[in-house]
């Protein structure tokens, strides 16, 4: 079975997927810390990327950073928020370790607050 990365956003302020929120993901090399890019997507409707951030041969041993960019879609999503926001860019840094293995980080947003698990 080949591994795969997934994603998705629920904005808990308003309980709802997350939809049009710009995702980074980045490699990390170490020990520099250096960053490449390897992908922006943005979130459908159901907060969901339309496909896997990474899949079989992209998939490998690492690390990585998704960056979440949370704030525009609060400003387009929530009125009265103070300028600038709380929360703009959500980074989650992450290893994976077995490249036969499905990694799903969701992320459950609010204008003030954040949480993120490994899901399946």
């Amino acid at each position: 079975m080949a591994g795969k990365l997934t994603t998705h956003i629920l904005d808990t302020a308003h309980g709802c997927p997350a939809a049009g929120v710009e995702i980074s993901l980045w490699s990390i090399a170490s020990p520099s810390d250096d960053r490449t890019l390897i992908k922006q997507v943005y979130t459908d409707r159901d907060g969901r990327t339309e496909e896997p951030l990474l899949t079989a041969g992209d998939f490998q041993i690492g690390e990585y950073e998704l960056v979440f960019a949370v704030g525009s879609y609060f400003d387009r999503t929530q009125a009265n928020l103070p300028k600038p926001a709380f929360l703009d860019r959500i980074p989650i840094r992450f290893q994976i370790a077995d490249i036969n293995a499905h990694y799903h980080i969701p992320l459950l947003v609010s204008p003030w607050s954040y949480s993120t698990y490994r899901g399946s």
